[in-house]
């Protein structure tokens, strides 16, 4: 019987050591978490978003829907991201922090009162639309539930927004959308 613990310890240290450890846990649904969601009536997820939205159009946000925020939550953050642009990790078209957590809608053209803008993939506060060199792109939208105010300065990027948020995500929901040049 000891052999056979001392083998289950020594497998278990192998596999902390060779970097095998459990992936993080996601939060769990429950009645009192109805899990965060992120909607827009501007486009259904999945489906194209229209041009008003992007480079080809007014280039402005379009209006967002955000349920099922936790009540520990205490602000909210938010970054749109394209994986598909031509360069390394993506581009990043709006990063967004300290929002409210009773905000349960972002109207098109405008940042919740209160909220800070950082810097977005080409080093601007402000929001960009998708506008895809070639081809469709996928453009998501995330919203993330934290359980702390962020106090970062406004030339944070996404991944400065990902660093500071680390360990504080109570939950996350997303919207993804498309767009491809006509």
């Amino acid at each position: 019987m000891k052999k056979l613990l001392l083998l289950f310890v020594c497998l278990s240290l192998l596999a902390v050591s060779c970097g095998t450890s459990a992936p993080p846990v996601k939060p769990q649904q429950t009645e009192e978490n109805n899990m965060l969601k992120i909607t827009s009536s501007a486009f259904q997820a999945n489906q194209p978003i229209p041009k008003k939205y992007t480079c080809q159009g007014d280039n402005i946000n379009p209006n967002l829907k955000i349920d099922g925020v936790p009540a520990a939550a205490k602000s909210l953050a938010l970054i749109l991201h394209d994986p598909d642009a031509p360069r390394e990790g993506g581009f990043t078209h709006w990063v967004v922090w300290n929002i409210p957590v009773q905000t349960s809608e972002i109207s098109e053209n405008s940042v919740p009162q209160g909220a800070v803008q950082g810097q977005n993939g080409a080093g601007k506060n402000t929001y960009i639309g998708p506008c895809p060199p070639t081809g469709s792109h996928r453009y998501y939208f995330y919203v993330y539930a934290l359980d702390v105010n962020l106090d970062l300065r406004a030339t944070t990027d996404k991944a400065g927004l990902e660093a500071a948020m680390d360990g504080h995500i109570i939950d996350q929901g997303e919207l993804m959308g498309t767009y491809q040049k006509e």
